[in-house]
């Protein structure tokens, strides 16, 4: 099959915007592979479905020849739901470019995609493959050509990408394009590399590639186990790569991968700064990551970005203050936007009095004067001794306070009485 012959969904998104960003979740795939986050079939297609309204451009179904329950499952997975391109990894032979045939072929022909890898690193190519740099190029043209006689989309990993000679890591790539490859991936694998290296690495190849593919698209893949995953995926965006690998909440091997939420909301809250776009539907994110934590059973911190508990909660007064006057003093984001339902003021000893007040009010109390005052003075009490004042505790406070000014009103009146009286 010719190159002219192959039309992929991701190819025809690219050529009608080039400047739009391609979202590739491997949630079930590098995601599913980290201890701790194994899902069954049946959790798959749910996180596939949340996926597909997130509107993400491609899900990597999975890792078909790593067993035959995996290809199974990517062919359920692609076989239930429409709209994605879906791909299946593979390492670089013929029998797993096989089993990822297999496994996508429910899917329709342009929305198939195989992506093979293999390292080009030094350190890999002695170590694990005990392969020369003819072999590791010799494979590469091969596997990824018989891919392309089977796939209308391919994609070519370069595993390690940044701890290979730069040269050499071209050579490759070059050689996947020659062979058929329309997506080149240049994966930051053990998370080593910064966000200017991985600026100007991206540059450099697309300078080098680029006058001889001229509709190949660039691939960031970015581990997290220097915590650069996300920032380190922007500057390849900034370099010229038009598509980003990553998982909800940053799952994946060891530290994980770059977040997909993160990565989605960065690029379009600072859309001045990059000048892309991106096609997800971004108020399926706070969906989507409690679906994963749901099927995996696992929490995230409540601090993690975009998606966290405390994303779009305030406690301090001074912050609370401003955001009654306009949210965007302290909000860069809605959180309506994200699939929160608003804001979230958290009661707390560093709320304010204002706040407080307002909050009472929310509740059909009105507190002015003393009366506020009084109340304030009892929640800073109660807040120091237990933290956060949720509604129920407020409206204690309330009470107590109310009940206690009674009290002081009707001693002072029977004091007054007597006081005539005598």
């Amino acid at each position: 099959m010719s190159r002219v012959e192959r039309v992929s969904r991701t190819a025809e998104i690219t050529a009608s915007d080039p400047n739009r960003v391609i979202i590739f979740d491997t949630t079930l795939r590098d995601g599913e592979q980290a201890p701790g986050f194994s899902m069954s079939a049946e959790s798959k297609l749910k996180m596939a479905h949340v996926l597909r309204d997130l509107g993400v451009d491609v899900i990597e179904a999975g890792f078909a020849a790593a067993s035959p329950g995996d290809e199974e499952c990517i062919r359920r997975v692609c076989g239930e739901i429409e709209g994605p391109v879906f791909a299946s990894l593979s390492r670089a032979n013929e029998k797993d470019i096989d089993a990822s045939f297999r496994g996508l072929s429910p899917a329709p022909k342009s929305h198939r995609r195989c992506h093979v890898f293999l390292a080009t690193s030094p350190i890999h190519r002695s170590a694990k493959l005990r392969m020369s740099t003819n072999e590791v190029l010799a494979t590469i043209s091969r596997t990824v050509e018989y891919a392309a006689s089977m796939f209308d989309d391919v994609e070519f990993s370069a595993e390690d990408a940044f701890r290979t000679e730069p040269e050499f890591l071209a050579e490759a790539l070059m050689a996947a394009a020659d062979a058929g490859a329309q997506t080149l991936n240049v994966p930051d694998t053990v998370g080593y590399a910064t966000p200017e290296e991985v600026r100007a690495r991206f540059a450099w190849l697309d300078g080098i590639i680029r006058p001889r593919h001229a509709d190949v698209i660039f691939s960031s893949h970015a581990h997290n186990d220097l915590g650069l995953a996300v920032a380190n995926s922007l500057a390849a965006v900034e370099g010229g790569a038009r598509q980003i690998e990553g998982a909800i909440n940053g799952i994946g091997e060891r530290a994980g991968n770059a977040s997909i939420e993160e990565t989605i909301m960065a690029l379009r809250t600072r859309a001045d700064r990059y000048g892309v776009t991106v096609g997800a539907e971004s108020r399926h994110l706070v969906r989507a990551s409690e679906t994963l934590r749901e099927v995996t059973e696992t929490v995230i911190a409540r601090n993690k970005a975009i998606v966290g508990l405390n994303a779009f909660a305030h406690e301090a007064g001074i912050h609370q203050h401003g955001m009654m006057a306009d949210a965007r003093t302290y909000e860069i984001m809605r959180p309506e936007d994200v699939g929160f339902e608003g804001s979230y003021f958290v009661l707390g000893k560093h709320s304010g009095r204002h706040a407080v007040g307002k909050r009472a009010e929310a509740l059909g109390h009105v507190l002015e004067g003393q009366r506020l005052a009084d109340v304030f003075a009892g929640f800073k009490h109660r807040a120091d001794q237990i933290g956060e004042i949720n509604d129920a505790e407020l409206t204690a406070i309330i009470a107590a306070v109310t009940a206690q000014t009674v009290a002081d009103g009707a001693s002072a009146y029977m004091d007054k009485t007597y006081a005539a009286a005598g």
